[in-house]
């Protein structure tokens, strides 16, 4: 019992070290990107470093629950990776402690850490995110910093617009500046030129004081209209001239109750009161246009006494407005088509706008359903992204921060796209918004259920030999013998022996291949009917593997060069398919599948056909090269 507390407390550090790192890597990261997408309305601004704190640690607050599921997916990947590349994990296991059991204290850690998402999300979350959105208006709305360029207009500071020729950078001084003044009207500017000058920003940060040196100012003395030609102004020359411009630059937080409407700034409960509130609203809206349209564009036609005194007595159930049509004359069908037209263009107009009413109603339901549910899907993240990211650090392997990187990135870029584009579907109405919201729960659930299940079973699923020997299995394709000079040898080969059995391989090689013919097409019914299957390539494969196994432990580099030259025998690709003869006959009768089986059956034919003549020939290589080896030991 306290091996295994040792054990869990273990697991459980090993995890939270590396959680702990890759938690505020993954939030840096996030805010960087939220950063990269309001820079602009934070450059040039001159806010003061209280107000950029608040942003950070606002925006900070909102990305803790995106983070998480990234973080703890990056941290179980790399633990349980450390474990199996450092062979802990399978020392584990030899003691009989199963993988879910190692696992337990983290999946204990991983549902506490849920609970606190979903308390974020619901409870912080909304506060938190109804501030920074706050602050990002109140930021848009404040002044920009005095930074005039050079070379073009500059045209933030309301009712002017400053042209700077050259800039001094060390003493501030502008060379060759031309003001334009709009504060009394487009057509009563007042003109300014300086040979050079100063902005300054006084101590309230209200005002720009503006000191301009050897100049001209130019002004008109009435306003201008369009029919005057020859409008009096006035010419102003100065050696120092100095004025005030209203420019406020103290940063002011707007009032955020406008954000009230927002479902991203709500709780649960408020959510859920917000979607009956909308629902009761669009259902008084849709049954007061319903109204409307049964009154006006669907009501029944009011015929007068006489019409409706002879449709009693026709006994008219419907009237045929074809018929009725047709019988007009053409002056009168022409009016009527006219007015038709004229009506279903009204009406288009009018469904359009209320149209546009009810559908701004329904979209905003729509995402308040998706809120509400993103709260539980994203708690949940935390839980689905530790069942994917542990089993995968078992299976492959691999700690660090190379493998486990890359495969956490791709994973999350999965579950991001899956869970932005169901859940922008579903808002949209063109799928069920609970459905969207849930999609990526949906599709990361079992891949993290299916890679626990394949860890706990010590699964090669991601052993890529495997997938390797199948693809070379599908093609036909064979690995080359790579045979090298063995630093110790126990048992050296009995050469006289080898001999021997290297001729029983020989005879036996061109005994089949004369038999058989392999060369030659095979008889496609025998193929498919008589279960054509023999054990000679089978022993002849197996005698020759021990050929080479008993004569790698030679020490002649020459002999093991030969000895790579053996091929690696298919030794049933050459005959029926299967051992059941039944369905053998099945896929002979499917004559597409049929043919291109015996087509690759008469293939494996002929390289067996090769691979028999190579065998004979490097066996007699083989037994040459050793007969060399005699000769030279009885020389020396």
């Amino acid at each position: 019992m306290l091996r295994i507390k040792k054990l869990d407390i273990f697991v459980l550090k090993s995890f939270l070290l590396l959680f702990a790192g890759t938690f505020f890597i993954c939030l840096f990261i996030f805010m960087m990107q939220f950063l990269w997408r309001y820079v602009d309305e934070l450059v040039g601004k001159g806010l003061e470093m209280d107000v950029l704190a608040q942003f950070f640690f606002l925006s900070a607050l909102t990305l803790i629950p995106l983070s998480l599921p990234l973080a703890i997916l990056l941290a179980a990947l790399m633990t349980f990776g450390n474990f199996g590349e450092r062979y802990e994990l399978l020392s584990m296991k030899a003691a009989g402690i199963p993988l879910l059991r190692i696992m337990r204290p983290v999946v204990l850690f991983c549902v506490f850490l849920g609970v606190v998402s979903f308390y974020f999300q619901n409870i912080i979350g909304p506060k938190a995110q109804k501030d920074l959105w706050t602050l990002l208006v109140s930021i848009k709305q404040a002044s920009p910093e005095v930074d005039i360029p050079e070379g073009v207009f500059y045209s933030d500071i309301e009712g002017y617009n400053i042209y700077v020729k050259h800039k001094d950078r060390e003493t501030g001084m502008l060379k060759d500046i031309l003001i334009y003044n709009f504060s009394d009207g487009f057509e009563n500017a007042h003109i300014i030129w300086g040979e050079e000058g100063s902005l300054e920003l006084t101590a309230d940060k209200k005002h720009l004081y503006l000191h301009l040196y050897n100049g001209e100012q130019f002004e008109n003395l009435r306003s201008q209209s369009v029919i005057s030609r020859n409008v009096p102004y006035r010419r102003e020359s100065f050696r120092e001239k100095h004025t005030l411009i209203d420019f406020d630059t103290n940063f002011e937080t707007v009032d955020g109750n406008f954000l009230n409407q927002r479902s991203d700034i709500k709780n649960m409960r408020e959510i859920s009161q917000a979607i009956d509130s909308l629902s009761t609203y669009v259902d008084s809206v849709g049954r007061a246009m319903h109204k409307d349209m049964m009154q006006t564009t669907y009501r029944q036609p009011v015929m007068n006494r006489v019409d409706s005194i002879k449709a009693e007595k026709a006994k008219l159930t419907m009237i045929n407005t074809d018929s009725v049509f047709n019988s007009l004359p053409s002056a009168e069908k022409l009016k009527v088509l006219t007015n038709t037209e004229r009506r279903i263009s009204s009406l288009l107009s009018e469904w359009n706008m209320k149209t546009f009413m009810t559908r701004d109603a329904d979209n905003n339901i729509l995402r308040h359903k998706s809120d509400w549910h993103k709260k539980i899907t994203l708690s949940l993240a935390c839980i689905i992204f530790f069942f994917i990211g542990a089993p995968l650090g078992a299976i492959i392997r691999k700690g660090g921060l190379g493998m486990p990187v890359v495969i956490s990135v791709l994973i999350f870029v999965l579950y991001y796209i899956i869970d932005s584009g169901a859940t922008r579907v579903g808002r949209s109405g063109e799928m069920n918004v609970v459905l969207g919201t849930w999609m990526s729960t949906l599709v990361l659930a079992p891949l993290g259920a299916f890679l626990t299940y394949k860890s706990n079973k010590d699964s090669v699923v991601f052993n890529i030999d495997v997938y390797a020997a199948f693809f070379r299995k599908l093609l036909g394709l064979r690995l080359s013998r790579h045979l090298f000079k063995k630093e110790v040898i126990i048992h050296t080969p009995d050469y006289a022996n080898d001999v021997l059995l290297l001729d029983t391989l020989i005879g036996e090689c061109e005994d089949y291949a004369r038999t058989h013919k392999l060369l030659g097409p095979p008889n496609y019914f025998r193929v498919f009917t008589n279960n054509e299957h023999d054990d000679v390539i089978a022993g002849i494969s197996q005698q020759m593997e021990g050929l080479v196994e008993e004569l790698s432990n030679t020490k002649d580099t020459i002999l093991l060069n030969y000895l790579n030259n053996y091929p690696f025998l298919s030794v049933k690709a050459h005959k029926s398919l299967f051992d059941n003869r039944w369905l053998n006959a099945l896929c002979g009768l499917v004559i597409p599948a049929g043919l291109l089986i015996w087509l690759n059956i008469w293939r494996y034919r002929v390289r067996l056909d090769k691979d028999l003549k190579v065998i004979v020939k490097t066996s007699r290589d083989v037994q040459n090269r050793i007969r060399d080896i005699y000769d030279n030991d009885k020389q020396q």
